[in-house]
């Protein structure tokens, strides 16, 4: 599987760093990068190629990674569907608007391709793709941030926002990526709470599923990237899980 990755920032680094690593059917042979320096030096990292011309790296891959940003999703998905590429998006807050995921859906379904979404920063994502249409009542998201993380300069916790995904990914669209999985994952706006907390030193995710099913919770403690703190190495982990996972004959979960 030849792959192309839009964006090569932290995240990019650690996914590119941990496939070349192994033996492998997985070629990362692309890189596309506003910052064309950027792209270069992950193309050498990789024996790939900084790509200029973005139809041109989309053409010669099978699937497109995107680690940028939300705007970078809605700029790019439609043109790498239309030409019946597979894709998957880690700034997932992009389809938290309702009109651009329905678009997205009727390309890639006019085009045989599919979107992948890695169950990023969090864990339980199975569970709640599982009951959600099964009783479910109840979603709520707790998420604990460092000021540093969320690029705030304070001394005490503090509660920076409370409300429902859809408003927490427009406050905070490189922060809260995970607010908008579960709401996917779960098909309805959960509710979340976002704290600054300077006595922590990770990225805390707390989730609450109720329902007829019964009750779980879950609490996800994550290491923040060095290079990147407004994210969490477990995301760049899940979506190399879900490379390696094309290859595989056996897949566990969902």
């Amino acid at each position: 599987m030849k792959v192309g990755i839009i964006g090569c920032g932290a995240i990019a680094n650690i996914i590119t760093t941990s496939i070349v690593s192994e033996n492998n059917d997985i070629d990362i042979a692309y890189f596309f990068d506003k910052d064309i320096e950027r792209a270069e030096n992950l193309a050498s990292l990789a024996g790939g190629v900084a790509a200029l011309d973005f139809d041109d790296m989309v053409d010669n891959v099978d699937l497109v990674l995107e680690c940028a940003s939300p705007d970078s999703v809605k700029h790019f998905a439609p043109k790498v569907l239309k030409k019946g590429r597979d894709m998957i998006v880690m700034s997932i807050g992009a389809f938290m608007d309702i009109d651009f995921y329905q678009e997205v859906e009727k390309i890639a379904k006019d085009n045989n391709a599919k979107v992948h979404l890695p169950s990023g920063a969090i864990v339980g994502l199975d569970g709640i793709k599982a009951v959600a249409k099964f009783g479910l009542k109840e979603v709520n998201l707790v998420t604990r941030k460092s000021p540093k993380s969320l690029g705030k300069d304070i001394d005490k916790e503090e509660v920076l926002f409370e409300g429902k995904a859809s408003e927490a990914v427009k406050e905070f669209p490189l922060n809260i990526n995970v607010a908008a999985t579960i709401s996917i994952a779960c098909q309805r706006d959960i509710d979340v709470r976002i704290i600054v907390d300077p006595n922590v030193d990770r990225n805390v995710h707390e989730i609450t599923a109720k329902g007829d099913f019964g009750e779980f919770k879950t609490t996800t403690m994550n290491y923040p990237c060095a290079a990147n703190p407004k994210t969490s190495m477990l995301a760049a982990l899940s979506a190399i899980r879900l490379l390696k996972s094309f290859n595989e004959t056996i897949c566990v979960g969902m």
